[in-house]
């Protein structure tokens, strides 16, 4: 099994469980298909669900402490968001940092490449580029080309 089809098979578990970090009802609304959110992790950091943190960036998402914040804080076992270590704990753990990233898209998302439509591909450049800065003309090259190689495997 390939790592991204391991990805996907976490992903559709987390879907089919639900999210064992703090999750209320209200945040099942969630923007990103399980076939997007494996190739933005793909494209973001070949998927490395054992990665750390690295500056300030963390988990398989690279999530920065502002990303987490304007996700609304989720944390892994009822931690306090206010914890100096609820930003780390959440964002190196698969469920939690997938939460972190459902919840960022649901509040940035937005049209960035002016299609008419809110896709993958918007959601990708909103992850990169941030909530304010996806307009950008194209995705970072090796990010891009990565997403790009991904979306065309799994129908992102």
């Amino acid at each position: 099994m390939t790592r991204l089809h391991s990805v996907l098979l976490v992903l559709v578990t987390i879907y089919l469980t639900g999210f064992p970090c703090a999750a209320s009802s209200s945040d099942q609304n969630f923007p990103l298909t399980q076939q997007c959110l494996a190739c933005i992790c793909e494209a973001i950091s070949s998927c490395d669900t054992t990665t750390g943190c690295t500056g300030n960036v963390c988990g398989p998402f690279r999530i920065t402490w502002a990303y987490w914040s304007d996700a609304g804080k989720p944390t892994v076992n009822d931690e306090a968001p206010e914890s100096s270590t609820a930003h780390t704990n959440c964002t190196v753990d698969t469920y939690c940092s997938i939460l972190t990233v459902q919840k960022y898209m649901h509040n940035f998302q937005q049209d960035c490449n002016n299609d008419g439509k809110i896709d993958c591909d918007d959601f990708a450049a909103i992850h990169k580029l941030g909530g304010y800065g996806c307009k950008m003309p194209e995705l970072p090259e090796v990010y891009g080309q990565r997403y790009h190689r991904c979306k065309q495997k799994v129908g992102a």
